[in-house]
Parts: structure tokens; C-alpha cells; sequence
């Protein structure tokens, strides 16, 4: 508390005296403004007891701490914005919080951020951090051949990919239940995927992890159960057809990657470094738009992508097509200050449990939804002049490390696949 001012109000001293966490000097100084401009808004409002309440008894049941919601939602201090309950509740709960994806709120919350009303609850008791759910294990057969019950998967690899819009084509179906549950906060303040109010067509696959049929019931089965990999993915830089430089391993829940040059920060994979001596114009060009890129987020396993850039991003991902009802080549583009759930493990785990009734192929073929492709100002598609991603000037390949980590397991125990391979076939 040493750059704490003598002049600092008593109030703010408590206040902070209840902060977590370990902050350098300039750092523990925007702490400071943070909780000046936070009481000065309280004292007109007369909630400044029930905040110092709240932080001080560490109880849910205290009232909502309201301070007025600007035009983008978000509030400034000393020059830098956030989300005012994310700041509040990184302050006071959890200084490791990276995104408003952490948070959900109670239901007592009567001004929970996501309901945009023109008062927002920075009440940090009021919000609650968002858990990753435990997967259950699959049930694998060991070593069994298993009938093929289902036709195997549709290859797609070699179409035209279909293009949609973000937001106006997101039309989910799902019946799925969402994790986080409602009150999930996303970038706009809406609860996340609240058009999801579709059932699926009675034609398509019923997601919900499935028991093993009748005619595996006498089978060995061994459960196979999801472990968390130190990095939760890999990302692959490309221009045109050709890698450039050494794949980026993630292990923070948040990172980014940009156009920049930071050579060193484990939470940024920046592209501005990287040469190539085939480069050329075009790939000049849509380089120097690039801009702030990407931000990925890992949180309560789901894998969210929001556009940084002045730029649209463009993704293909097969778990989000299939949650949407989109063909699974599907490239979604995402403009500037938008985010969409890119992969959710739970929708994965149970797609995995189904698959296992189909047999090995159907199992192995789930490898490519743990890839997602996406591309940078220019995109790719049916309605584009580049039909396929290696035509795009700069785009990234990402593979989900704990969901492919599964699958080899499962694969593993499954054995070999019922359709030999010979020297002659």
C-alpha cells in the first residue's frame, strides 16, 4: 500500500485492504483509481455501505451495487476500459481473471451485466466463477470389433465450403444443454447463444451420450476418461499453401494472435516476426491488416474466438457448423467486436460416445472436428473468389490437444478398424 497518498479517503484504504492479489507500482496505483471512481459514483447513490458490506462479509445475500451502464458497457479508468463487474471482480475475488467468458451471475442478481438494463451490479459477491465440467468417460470396447451400426460420415474435405454471416445466420439447434448454464455473459452483454430455442429436425443424430446398444452389452468395456493437457492447443501459421515459422503451443486460457512483435509472451502468438522469403503482395498486404487479430479463450471448456481486428476473421470449425445445423465445411465470418463458441467438449464428448457404437472409422474421423481454421481479412468459401483455405493469404490451423489426446486414447483401446489394409487394397 506504499503509493496509497495520504490523502487517500479512509473508505478507499479499507477497500483496498480487501484487494487479492499482488500488484507491481503502476499497477497497484490504477487499482487505487479504480476504487476512488468507484466510491465517488457510490456516495451520490448511497451504496457505499452495502459495497464495503459486501466486501467485508463476503455474502451473496447483500443488495446489488449498481453504477450506471455506459453506451458500450464498458468503464474507464486512467485511461484503460474493461467490463465494470470484471474489474471489480478481478479486484476483489479472483486477480487471475482473464474474461467476462469466467463469469456468470447469481440469480439473485436483479442487475447482472447481461441484462443490459441501464444499471449494472459491480457487487463481486454477486457473480460467480465459471467451472469446467468434469467430462464422463467413454465406455470403450477393448480390442472388440464392433458392427457398424450407421452409415460412416460424410467426406467433405474436397468441397466448396458454404459461407454464412455472424450474427444474422446463427439460427442454432441444439438440445444440448448449455455449460455455462444461463447468465453466461458474452462480448455484447447478451446471455450466451440465446437464440438457441430450436429442437433439432427429427432426422438428425441425437447428441446426448447414448448407452451402448444391446449387442455390445456383454462386451469388455474400459472407460476412457478426458485428462486437461498442459496446452490446451496448437496453432499453425500459414500463407497461401506454406507453413511459416514454429507452431505456437497454448497454455493460457486467454492469448491472442496479432500482427505485432512481441517475441516472447506466452499469452500472444504474434505474426509481424515471422519471414518468408516467398512472400508476396498480396500476403504483404493482408498482413499489415491484421492488426490485434484474434483473442482465443479456453473457459469451462469451451473455446470461444473473438475478431480484435478492423478486419472480419473467417472460421471453420465443424463443431460450431454442427451445433448450428451447417453443413460442416461451413466457413463462418465473424466482423470486428464479435465473438462466437468455436468448440464445446461436452458436445464433443458426447458425439465421441456415439461414434464409438459406429465403430473405429466413424471414431477416427471425429479428428477432424478438433481442427479449426481460420483466416484473416480475406476469406474463403462458395461465395469467394478463394474456394479453399490455402488460397487465403494468411490464415491459422489450430488442433485442440485435449480433445485429440482423447481420441488417441479411445482409438487405442478400440484396436485395429474392421476394413483391412493390405499391400494389395
Amino acid at each position: 500500500m506504499s503509493s496509497i497518498l495520504p490523502f487517500t479517503p479512509p473508505i478507499v484504504k479499507r477497500l483496498l485492504g480487501w484487494k487479492k492479489g499482488e500488484q507491481n507500482g503502476q499497477e497497484e496505483k490504477w487499482c487505487e483509481k479504480a476504487v476512488k471512481s468507484l466510491v465517488k459514483k457510490l456516495k451520490k447513490t448511497g451504496q457505499l455501505d452495502e459495497l464495503e458490506k459486501a466486501i467485508t462479509t463476503q455474502n451473496v445475500n447483500t443488495k446489488c451495487i449498481t453504477i450506471p451502464r455506459s453506451l458500450d458497457g464498458r468503464l474507464q479508468v486512467s485511461h484503460r476500459k474493461g467490463l465494470p463487474h470484471v474489474i471489480y471482480c478481478r479486484l476483489w475475488r479472483w486477480p487471475d481473471l482473464h474474461s467476462h467468458h469466467e463469469l456468470r451471475a447469481m440469480e439473485l442478481c436483479e442487475f447482472a451485466f447481461h441484462m443490459k438494463k441501464d444499471e449494472v451490479c459491480v457487487n463481486p459477491y454477486h457473480y460467480q466463477r465459471v467451472e469446467t465440467p468434469v467430462l464422463p468417460p467413454v465406455l470403450v470396447p477393448r480390442h472388440t470389433e464392433i458392427p457398424a451400426e450407421f452409415p460412416p460420415l460424410d467426406d467433405y474435405s474436397h468441397s466448396i465450403p458454404e459461407n454464412t454471416n455472424f450474427p444474422a445466420g446463427i439460427e442454432p439447434q441444439s438440445n444440448i444443454p448449455e455449460t455455462p448454464p444461463p447468465g453466461y455473459l458474452s462480448e455484447d452483454g447478451e446471455t450466451s447463444d440465446r437464440q438457441m430455442n430450436h429442437s433439432m429436425d427429427a432426422g438428425s443424430p441425437n447428441l446426448s451420450p447414448n448407452p451402448m446398444s444391446p449387442a455390445h452389452n456383454n462386451l469388455d468395456l474400459q472407460p476412457v476418461t478426458y485428462c486437461e493437457p498442459a496446452f490446451w492447443c496448437s496453432i499453425s501459421y500459414y500463407e497461401l499453401n506454406q507453413r511459416v515459422g514454429e507452431t505456437f503451443h497454448a497454455s493460457q486460457p486467454s492469448m491472442t494472435v496479432d500482427g505485432f512483435t512481441d517475441p516472447s509472451n506466452s499469452e500472444r502468438f504474434c505474426l509481424g516476426l515471422l519471414s518468408n522469403v516467398n512472400r508476396n503482395a498480396a500476403v504483404e498486404l493482408t498482413r499489415r491488416h491484421i492488426g490485434r487479430g484474434v483473442r482465443l479463450y479456453y473457459i469451462g471448456g469451451e473455446v470461444f474466438a473473438e475478431c480484435l481486428s478492423d478486419s472480419a476473421i473467417f472460421v471453420q470449425s465443424p463443431n460450431c457448423n454442427q451445433r448450428y445445423g451447417w453443413h460442416p465445411a461451413t466457413v463462418c465470418k465473424i466482423p470486428p467486436g464479435c465473438n462466437l463458441k468455436i468448440f464445446n467438449n461436452q458436445e464433443f464428448a458426447a458425439l465421441l460416445a456415439q461414434s464409438v457404437n459406429q465403430g473405429f472409422e466413424a471414431v477416427y474421423q471425429l479428428t477432424r472436428m478438433c481442427t479449426i481454421r481460420m483466416s484473416f481479412v480475406k476469406g474463403w468459401g462458395a461465395e469467394y473468389r478463394r474456394q479453399t483455405v490455402t488460397s487465403t493469404p494468411c490464415w491459422i490451423e489450430l488442433h485442440l490437444n485435449g480433445p485429440l489426446q482423447w481420441l488417441d486414447k479411445v482409438l487405442t483401446q478400440m484396436g485395429s478398424p474392421s476394413i483391412r489394409c493390405s499391400s494389395v487394397s
